[in-house]
């Protein structure tokens, strides 16, 4: 498998307002879109590094501190870009690791997959748009 580079860290905070303030205000990042989900009770907001990575950040009412599940305040995943989810997702099983079904993303088009490393920190396969 040959992993691209990293495409984006989402992390769900406790305060989206506060968080949303720091990410723009202090760090300087560039708001890329932000699309409210009201079924979930949420904002995700896309944010842009000049290198082209990225931070999603969520939004969800009142989260749980955790450690990995569900999901709460915190790193939520990290995501590695790929050429071909479904090639990877196949390395990766044959290799016994458990991988969930390949899904489409609602705002981009391009699909993605989840697994976990050893220690259960959600981990995602992206497929790049080159």
């Amino acid at each position: 498998m040959e992993l691209l580079r990293i495409h984006h860290a989402a992390i769900i905070c406790a305060d989206y307002a506060r968080s949303r303030r720091f990410y723009t205000e202090v760090l300087g990042l560039r708001v890329v879109a932000e699309h409210h989900r009201a079924a979930r009770q949420s904002t995700k907001l896309d944010l842009a590094l000049p290198d082209g990575s990225q931070i999603e950040l969520f939004s969800f009412p009142a989260p749980p501190p955790r450690p990995s599940r569900p999901e709460a305040q915190g790193l939520r995943h990290l995501s590695f870009a790929v050429a071909d989810v479904a090639r990877c997702k196949a390395e990766l099983e044959a290799q016994g690791v458990a991988v969930e079904d390949i899904r489409t993303d609602e705002y981009t088009g391009r699909r993605f997959t989840f697994f976990a490393d050893p220690d259960g920190l959600p981990l995602e396969l992206y497929e790049d748009a080159a």
